[in-house]
């Protein structure tokens, strides 16, 4: 896995070892990039279940601000240490090792505002699910935050997913992968 773009292009990252992390695929990635791309100068990032910190790590190389990299796993933690110093970016990244729900439940307390969330959680979960609603519920999303959900069932997560505070502003397939665009309907 490598940084694909900006300051750090290039850059190999290190990975999680075994079957309980996905690392987005390269031409996932590079497709949500280019969709994104003009919303990340200095853009306020939260990388919800971060896993390796790539998403969040791209994000910082194009351009944001400030990336929040959460995740409960402690080896995860450890190798986003260490993407986190292989990239120097430690002024512009806070590492949350957490579950997802004290995570969000401190934003809001400390009233921490994102423009750009990334929530790709395990599949066989209803985490995703369960984590748009409290950011929607918190208000932690910006003006004009959105959310990127990664899944693999998008029928069964836009049906869980059915509250009037949610709107949909896009869908992309690639290959099984769906990556739903969601923001707070105003």
């Amino acid at each position: 896995m490598r940084i694909i773009s900006g300051t750090m292009r290039g850059t190999k990252l290190f990975t999680l070892e075994g079957l309980n992390t996905r690392p987005t695929l390269d031409r996932v990635k590079e497709a949500l990039f280019s969709k994104i791309n003009y919303d990340l100068p200095e853009a306020i990032i939260l990388d919800l279940f971060s896993g390796s910190g790539a998403l969040a790590l791209e994000s910082i190389s194009r351009g944001a601000k400030k990336a929040y990299l959460c995740d409960s796993s402690r080896e995860a933690i450890k190798i986003i240490k260490q993407n986190i110093e292989k990239t120097r970016t430690n002024d512009k990244t806070i590492l949350i090792n957490s579950d997802y729900k004290k995570a969000l439940e401190d934003f809001e307390k400390d009233k921490i505002k994102f423009d750009i969330v990334f929530l790709d959680p395990p599949y066989k979960t209803d985490f995703a699910e369960d984590a748009v609603k409290k950011i929607i519920d918190f208000k932690l999303l910006s003006e004009d935050g959105y959310i990127i959900l990664e899944t693999d069932n998008k029928e069964k997560t836009l049906e869980n997913l059915n509250i009037e505070s949610i709107k949909i502003k896009d869908i992309k397939k690639y290959g099984r992968v769906y990556l739903l665009f969601l923001n707070q309907n105003k």
